[in-house]
């Protein structure tokens, strides 16, 4: 394996696992821990990980484009409570646009006691939570899949949004900064953010505090054109976003996890921004 093919799986490893071991990397990728040790080092040095002792983690502050796998099990109990408090807005029979998400997963999961909602997603794990529910109608965009997110994007998504209006849309963030706003590591999925924002009559952005602070690659919409943002008590300094921000404390309510398995037909529930 060439030395720019083994690093790029390095990396893709990291993002997956959020932490790699330079011996279970030498071992999976057929080479000794010195040539692993040097690949780390390079990276490190390229600011591309942070080397710890015998291994590497993502750099901190950074805002990466995580896979479910990994956002699953990421502040479940924070994301439950946000998820609590933008449901409760929601009425019987509203119409929800649902952002592709880990905590957007859970405001689906919060309204599963609702009648006759119309949900909306580009997220195909919500779509097969809401499939389940009874009493809503569920209506999933076209669009080419970005496997890692299960998220559908693309020309055909974003017209599909164009025809439709919601009481609500929930969207997800990477990254929240006062001055660059919401921000996305994936290019790709600004413009459908873009047309749930056009689209929803009340914007909330949902998202956990630790991405606060941060900015990513992608620029989706200033703090202006949003009208709530719910995070959790993590956050500590709220005046450099006006009065838009709620938050909410964690709460002992039952946290819907993501399904594990990558086949969305699998014949199990659940989900995890």
């Amino acid at each position: 394996m060439a030395t720019s093919t083994r690093r790029r799986e390095i990396l893709h490893r990291l993002l997956a696992e959020g932490y790699v071991e330079g011996k279970d990397l030498a071992a999976g990728l057929g080479v000794d821990a010195s040539t692993i040790r040097r690949d780390l080092d390079a990276l490190a040095r390229a600011g591309k990980v942070q080397r710890t002792h015998g291994g590497a983690r993502p750099l901190p502050g950074n805002a990466t484009d995580i896979p479910y796998t990994t956002k699953q099990a990421q502040r479940l109990t924070e994301k439950a409570a946000i998820a609590l408090s933008a449901a409760s807005r929601v009425r019987d029979g509203d119409t929800v646009i649902l952002d592709s998400g880990s905590t957007t997963y859970e405001v689906a999961a919060a309204l599963r006691d609702r009648n006759g909602l119309t949900v909306i997603t580009n997220d195909l794990r919500i779509a097969k939570f809401v499939a389940s529910l009874s009493d809503v109608r569920l209506l999933v965009t076209g669009g080419e899949l970005l496997g890692s997110v299960f998220t559908l994007i693309g020309e055909r998504a974003v017209d599909f949004l164009s025809d439709y209006t919601a009481q609500w849309t929930f969207l997800g963030a990477d990254a929240i900064d006062p001055i660059a706003g919401i921000t996305n590591t994936n290019t790709l999925e600004v413009p459908i953010k873009r047309a749930m924002i056009a689209a929803g009559e009340e914007v909330v952005v949902v998202t956990d505090s630790t991405k606060f602070g941060q900015r990513a690659l992608a620029r989706v919409a200033s703090i202006d054109e949003t009208d709530l943002i719910i995070t959790d008590t993590g956050l500590n300094d709220i005046s450099s976003y006006g009065n838009r921000v709620l938050r909410v404390p964690p709460t002992h309510h039952t946290v819907v996890p993501a399904p594990t398995g990558t086949h969305i037909g699998d014949n199990h529930e659940g989900q995890s921004q």
